[in-house]
């Protein structure tokens, strides 16, 4: 029996490792990875191991699969044999040979020339230093040699020429390979082609305009999730390009509202498969990667590497556990989990604390006698489709390198269920509403001079700072004299004390004119500003470099720039770090839901005849499968807007088809 494992490879590079199967000849892994391909390779390959603790893990075989047939396999679930891996086995890349027999002074025998390689694998990211060994196999006697070494190259020129004596001889062994098993994979391979932006201006516009449809359901991206509701693949591009354009909110807004009008009982809030909620869980893991890092790596580091155990089924405990001190150990971890969870809200992405807000605020109405579903509308995504799901597997959130061990695996496993318990129960979770309350004090203010008449005075205001935005009042409680919305702050820096000869003080810069504060201390100050960074760091405009001192008299006094609008002469302190920056192509985004539509004119059509039915008979249907599979709020404006979709379809459908011609008619297998 073996305890195996299996990776996915580009070429020689590991991009993904499953779980180890315990002791089994007939591992079943049904783990699922997608992920896009960054670069050209050549092979896309499987590596079937047997661990080992204490030495090197063995490679028991390979399937490994040439680009160009990746799409013969597409869609179709396959047992591949595996096949012996050996060093020759693994070279990948083009050899230019040249070969010459009878050409020496003997009668039998041969002259290699290797001129050069191409197109060498990548060795962890890096250029190996190749070489190239010819080897003459013979029944009585072998001979080798090998080049010169090439350093830190894909494309090494050898130039050397290699002479072999040969001895022919009839018949051939024969040795047949061990049978080393099968690998069953469903391989699912899509090559986007696309093309220049000027091509997708009609259909992005139509998309772009599906949160001001009414009703949400009759608009261009609610359809796409309709016809294809059995794919996820719809919901990541389109959530991707409406979240480029600032178009996701509303957008999840307007679908969670439809939610919530078939939602009959506050305990099942957001808890089906639907589109609000795929939307939603593809944005948490878009936006919320950088989030979970910060939040969850540092315990689930101390919980992986310390391998105490929490196992409390009596079933399951081993010979010497002792229970309460496993409950124990799980109890401090769940503690301290939570209350990591519960702390970390003031970092949460400005893009979910939007959605987080209205969820709350649809919740309360749509069950106005339930108090606690204002908090259970946002536990639904936070605890059981966020940070429980990453917990339970903190490799496919890259919060660890790999898979953990059997024991750590079940540790995490209880774990999540708690947490995902504990989130269940809104009513139990009022800390809940720390994702949508505020960090607030007293504080001095310059005052903004929005009005001709009055000095610049500094006066006391109540601040307070939420998820979403930032306010001053004259009093807690009262209404809000001036608020800033979160997305619009681009830099909080400390200023320096000659600007007004006062101490503490720090600058919320944003889209309009800077906001001076004075804080009571150094230490309220500083908490200010860092509360302040974390809530905004998501923000995709935030500056670069900033004004140390304030704007007086005409010029800053920091640099004596006269405009106003001069760039900032110091980098700020507080960069976005580079791993939450969410890059985005909206061209290939769109070219894919492109797609989509094309493979999926069937059910567009199914979709539009439904709509005339229902336009012609508004009685009960007497076949009503014919459409009820779909969501028809409004028929004429549905009808429409399927109309539009088909119109900018065909119209991308000539420059593709002139691509695939042209494209098809010039590449020959071999040229350049």
């Amino acid at each position: 029996m073996r305890d195996c494992f299996c990776t996915i490879n580009l070429d020689q590079e590991e991009v993904y490792r499953t779980q180890v199967v315990e002791k089994s000849l007939s591992p079943f892994f049904s783990e699922e990875f997608y992920f896009e391909i960054p670069r050209t390779f050549q092979y896309l390959s499987f590596y079937v191991y047997d661990k080992n603790v204490l030495q090197r893990d063995l490679r028991i075989g390979k399937v490994a699969i040439k680009k160009e047939d990746l799409c013969n396999h597409s869609g179709r679930e396959t047992w591949f044999s595996l096949q012996p891996i050996d060093s020759n086995s693994e070279v990948q890349g083009k050899v230019h040979l040249e070969l010459k027999l009878n050409e020496l002074i003997t009668e039998n025998g041969t002259v290699c020339h290797v001129k050069a390689c191409h197109g060498l694998p990548l060795i962890n990211g890096q250029s190996c230093d190749p070489y190239a060994t010819v080897s003459l196999v013979g029944p009585s006697r072998n001979d080798q040699k090998k080049t010169k070494v090439k350093k830190k190259t894909s494309n090494p020129q050898f130039n050397e020429i290699f002479y072999f004596e040969v001895t022919f001889y009839n018949g051939n062994k024969s040795s047949k390979t061990d049978d080393l098993g099968s690998l069953r994979l469903n391989i699912c391979y899509t090559e986007d082609y696309v093309l220049p932006s000027e091509y997708y201006g009609p259909l992005k516009t139509l998309l772009l305009k599906s949160p001001d449809v009414q009703p949400i359901s009759a608009s261009s991206a609610y359809i796409l999730g309709e016809i294809c509701r059995d794919k996820n693949d719809a919901v990541l591009p389109l959530v991707r390009l409406l979240l480029h354009h600032d178009k996701l909110v509303p957008f999840a807004t307007a679908v969670a509202e439809l939610d919530l009008k078939d939602t009959q009982d506050a305990n099942t809030i957001f808890r089906g498969n639907s589109l609000a909620t795929r939307c939603l869980d593809e944005m948490m893991k878009i936006v919320g990667r950088h989030y979970l890092k910060v939040t969850l790596k540092p315990i689930l580091d101390e919980i992986c590497e310390s391998s105490k155990s929490c196992e409390i089924d009596p079933i399951k405990l081993k010979e010497g556990d002792n229970v309460e001190n496993n409950k124990e150990n799980l109890r401090y971890y769940v503690d301290k989990l939570f209350s990591t969870i519960v702390k970390s809200s003031m970092s949460c992405p400005t893009v979910m604390c939007d959605i987080f807000y209205s969820l709350r605020q649809m919740a309360t109405q749509r069950f106005p006698n339930d108090p606690h579903v204002q908090y259970s509308a946002v536990s639904s995504f936070v605890f059981l489709r966020f940070f429980a799901v990453a917990v339970v597997s903190p490799h496919t959130f890259h919060l660890r390198l790999h898979h953990p061990d059997p024991q750590t695996v079940r540790t995490l496993t209880l774990i999540s269920k708690t947490i995902q318990t504990l989130g269940s129960w809104g009513r139990s979770v009022p800390k809940l509403n720390v994702y949508i309350c505020c960090f607030g004090s007293e504080m001095y203010k310059r005052a903004q001079g929005r009005t001709r008449i009055g000095k610049k005075n500094f006066k006391k205001r109540w601040f307070c700072l939420t998820s979403r935005e930032l306010t001053y009042h004259k009093q807690p409680g009262s209404y809000a004299i001036y608020t800033i919305p979160v997305k619009n702050i681009l830099a909080v820096e400390k200023l320096e004390e000659s600007s007004f000869n006062k101490k503490n003080m720090f600058q919320v810069i944003h889209t309009e004119k800077p906001l001076y504060v004075q804080a009571n201390n150094c230490v309220e100050a500083n908490e200010w500003i860092d509360v302040l960074c974390r809530v905004s760091r998501c923000n995709q405009n935030r500056l670069s470099s900033y004004h140390p001192s304030a704007y007086l008299n005409g010029n800053w006094l920091c640099c004596l720039e006269t405009s106003e609008n001069a760039l900032g002469c110091k980098p700020c302190t507080a960069g976005v770090p580079a791993d939450i920056q969410i890059d985005i192509d909206e061209d290939r985004e769109t070219e894919r839901i492109y797609s989509l539509f094309t493979l999926s004119l069937l059910k567009l059509q199914k979709m539009e005849e439904a709509c005339g039915t229902i336009a012609v008979y508004q009685g009960p249907q007497k076949e009503p499968d014919d459409y009820s599979n779909f969501v028809i709020e409004d028929s004429v404006t549905t009808f429409k807007t399927i109309q539009q979709i088909k119109s900018v379809v065909e119209k991308l459908d000539e420059p593709h088809e002139k691509y695939r011609k042209k494209r098809s008619s010039s590449a020959k297998y071999g040229s350049k």
